[in-house]
């Protein structure tokens, strides 16, 4: 009997050729985006989970409160001491170790280069992560100070194919290392990627960090602190302990604004969103989105094919009711279009397999991604691919197979089933749902795509164009002003400014604020970020003062007590304009000085973030981020000279920059992403609707096919006809239009939140949405509708 259910699926499937196409054709477009969405989706969520103790490896994280108990800071790293002190304080946690990203300039022989994804880590790390260690004994390769293991990959570029073991590489021109291990790299589904482990010992030498920095500093919180708990254990009482524990050693009333809590190593990358992070971290809400986006264009696909199958349906009413008559039972006739759906469903399969292998290098493009086909060979992926290809297969055909089964052959041989299926109360509605989500996919593309315009445009407060960035070499010798002079030698080079950190990055450094209240300095409750910056940086950027003056070489005091507000900072500070801040004393940290300038607000982080209290002041040694305007006629010329300068006074430093422009872009990377796939998305979401609606067209057109040609013969214009069976067809697009737009309003507004300065949904955006499907829509029907007016009366009326 299978084997008949076959034989008949595939006759079913050469006799009707153009239909049997449009089936497979939006079926196997369904599945690879399933496809691709699900390889995007099984990969964020197999992050960190390679390691071993994968799920008990928590990373401790600090937050610091303002006075008025708000969050100022929250980071995924900690203080050096709290390592060992957690290890020490509660025996339970098996392991803790500590990492410190650094970067430095590698040189071997004549090879040298400035790299990043350098880490420096405890001997106990191989014991808490997973890492495939070449060569090397993982036990002792980290215990003696200045030591090395380098990553395949850069084994291979320092050393080709020599023994890197035991091979001796200098760091920063200073300091000798040696080669004790090579280890694979970690794989892309890790939430940092080192490419370099130096042993952590390293750093207590003085002129590295100190060993009594590394037990006493607790304002350094660069140190990536993990922990290895027990099976079983529950991290909450560690959590519960934390507050005591930092009375204790860090002072009597550290938890009144320090909060120590732990991320599990599997939610770093989708749930860590703190404002430090090892690497730019991924979104669950985007796992979800994207999950939403896979799901709803298979229900698509399977609507649309539910659609055609049905206008096929007629043609083969007679045929079910001879089967009927002659003794086939109900069960036996559901067997037989199920298994023409799951035979379809199939080779659909097949071919979405192939599309998806043509795409993935464009998808991986797309996202940022390593996909590859052999995630899909997963046996539990296989597993569940197996479970979806059978479960859209059978509610695919369910629609055909259990409505057209249930007539009586005396109705079908009658001609009363054309009358039943003219009233598809059930295909209108999978018709509302193909275009509900097709059209709130649009309006979200549209709205997306307004908040990156606005993204671009949106004025920042500072000049981002034509500026270029780099690092200049940590050393207290420089003679900086003479540098300077020589950079600005070119015509193209207008200014050059110095500071701690550069626009588009995050401010993460923070003092307490001190004002005047009567005769006395007082400390504010106003969290104020800090920026050290030198004379010339307003001036690179090209920022505005809203009051007083910037800092001038004239006024040596100016790098001693001199202090610059912005705008906000003003404001929260009290003053009802900034012209009344200048001249008032303040103190920050431990310096006591006067305001001598108010600057207008300027986004210096992204606009995901509300404008900062920002307090400038001049900070040596803190001043290592060089910005530099240059002209936009003779930009490379500019670049050019800077480079020879750089040659000459750091030879053995690459001179590697980055326009200011190209950063600001990178802060919205994963929206344009979004963007960009809402919009492709949304293109296949209509395409499969259209199909979806040109088999209801086709379908209508059927049944009424003697009723056209009754109304051509008493006289109606094939306009008329036209209008007359678009209209039908238009009524669950309209539909669908009222039931998405406040769908995808409710959404994006919701996402727009993420924004803290971000555009209104115009109203234009539904406009946009209701056109461009309505226009989509009656082009698809009008198609058929003409075919359908056009035919001859004759045949009509002779038709069966």
């Amino acid at each position: 009997m299978f084997k008949n259910y076959l034989k008949i699926a595939f006759r079913n499937l050469t006799k009707y050729k153009a239909f049997s196409f449009i089936n497979i054709a939006g079926v196997s477009l369904g599945l690879s985006c399933f496809l691709l969405l699900a390889l995007y989706v099984k990969d964020e969520l197999a992050y960190d989970r390679f390691h071993e103790h994968a799920d008990r490896i928590y990373r401790l994280n600090r937050t610091f409160l303002a006075n008025d108990g708000t969050e100022s800071l929250r980071l995924g790293h900690a203080a050096p001491p709290f390592g060992p002190l957690v290890k020490q304080d509660f025996p339970q946690v098996e392991q803790v170790v500590r990492l410190l990203e650094t970067g430095a300039l590698v040189k071997y022989g004549e090879k040298r280069f400035s790299e990043e994804q350098m880490f420096a880590a405890e001997a106990n790390i191989f014991k808490v992560f997973t890492f495939n260690i070449e060569r090397g004994n993982p036990g002792k390769a980290l215990e003696n100070p200045f030591s090395i293991l380098f990553s395949k990959p850069m084994a291979e570029k320092y050393f080709g194919n020599d023994d890197p073991i035991g091979k001796v590489v200098r760091l920063d021109n200073q300091f000798d290392y040696t080669v004790t291990g090579v280890f694979e790299p970690l794989p892309a589904q890790s939430h940092f990627h080192p490419n370099f482990l130096i042993s952590f010992s390293t750093l207590n030498d003085d002129r590295i960090y100190g060993a009594e920095g590394l037990r006493t500093n607790w304002g350094n919180n660069s140190f990536s602190t993990f922990l290895l708990l027990p099976k079983h254990y529950n991290p909450k009482n560690l959590t519960d302990a934390f507050p005591a524990f930092q009375n204790k050693h860090v002072g009597p009333n550290t938890s009144k604004f320090s909060i120590l809590t732990l991320t599990k190593l599997t939610d770093i990358h989708l749930r860590s969103h703190l404002d430090s992070e090892i690497e730019a971290n991924g979104d669950i809400q985007y796992v979800y989105l994207f999950s939403a986006i896979g799901l709803f264009i298979l229900l698509i696909a399977c609507i649309n094919y539910m659609n055609l199958a049905t206008a096929k349906s007629a043609t083969r009413a007679k045929e079910v009711g001879m089967r009927k008559v002659i003794g086939a039972v109900r069960a036996q006739l559901v067997n037989q279009f199920l298994s023409e759906s799951v035979l379809l469903v199939l080779i659909s399969v097949l071919i979405a397999f192939v599309v998806v292998v043509l795409c993935l290098p464009l998808f991986n493009n797309f996202t940022q991604k390593q996909l590859s086909m052999g995630a899909l060979l997963d046996p539990v992926f296989l597993a569940i691919l197996s479970g979806i290809t059978i479960f859209t297969g059978l509610v695919a055909g369910s629609y055909p197979a259990f409505f057209m089964t249930g007539f009586q052959p005396i109705a079908v041989l009658k001609g009363k089933i054309a009358s039943a299926l003219k009233n598809g109360q059930l295909r209108q509605t999978l018709v509302v749902a193909q275009f509900a989500i097709a059209v709130a996919l649009i309006i979200s593309t549209a709205v997306v795509y307004s908040q990156m315009r606005y993204v671009q445009n949106y004025k920042l407060g500072y000049s981002k164009d034509q500026v270029i960035t780099f690092s200049m070499p940590d050393d207290s010798t420089l003679d900086v002003e003479a540098i300077r002079q020589r950079f600005k030698d070119h015509a193209g080079v207008r200014e050059v400014g110095r500071s701690s950190r550069i626009p588009s990055g995050r401010l993460l450094d923070s003092w307490e604020a001190f004002v005047m209240k009567g005769d006395s300095m007082a400390p504010t409750e106003i969290n104020i970020k800090s920026l050290s910056v030198d004379e010339d940086f307003i001036p690179a950027y090209q920022i505005a003062m809203a009051a007083g003056r910037n800092f001038s070489r004239q006024y040596p005091t100016d790098r001693t007590n001199g202090f610059v507000l912005n705008e906000t900072a003003a404001r929260l500070l009290g003053w009802k304009n900034p012209a009344e801040a200048i001249g008032n004393r303040f103190g920050y940290g431990e310096i006591r000085g006067q305001i001598i300038g108010v600057t207008k607000d300027y986004h210096f982080e992204s606009l995901h973030q509300k404008v900062a209290p920002i307090v400038m002041f001049y900070q040596p040694g803190r001043l290592g981020r060089v910005s530099v305007q240059v002209a936009g006629n003779d930009i490379q010329g500019a670049i050019a000279h800077i480079g020879s300068v750089w040659n000459q006074r750091f030879p053995d430093v690459p001179f590697q920059y980055e326009f200011l422009d190209q950063r600001f872009g990178k802060l919205y990377a994963r929206e344009q992403t979004q963007q960009l796939l809402f919009g492709i998305f949304a293109g296949i979401a209509i395409f499969i609707s259209c199909m979806g609606l040109l088999g209801l067209s086709m379908f209508m057109a059927e049944l009424r096919t003697k009723e056209i040609g009754v109304r051509k013969v008493l006289g109606a214009s094939v306009p008329s006809i036209v209008g007359l069976l678009s209209k039908d067809f238009l009524k669950p697009v309209l539909v669908a239009i009222l039931i998405a737009s406040p769908i995808a309003w409710y959404g994006m507004k919701n996402w727009l939140q993420d924004f803290a300065y971000h555009t209104e949904i115009k109203w234009w955006v539904f406009l946009l949405a209701g056109v461009l499907s309505v226009t989509i829509a009656l082009f698809t029907v009008s198609f058929q509708s003409i075919r359908a007016a056009l035919m001859n009366p004759v045949r009509s009326l002779r038709s069966e």
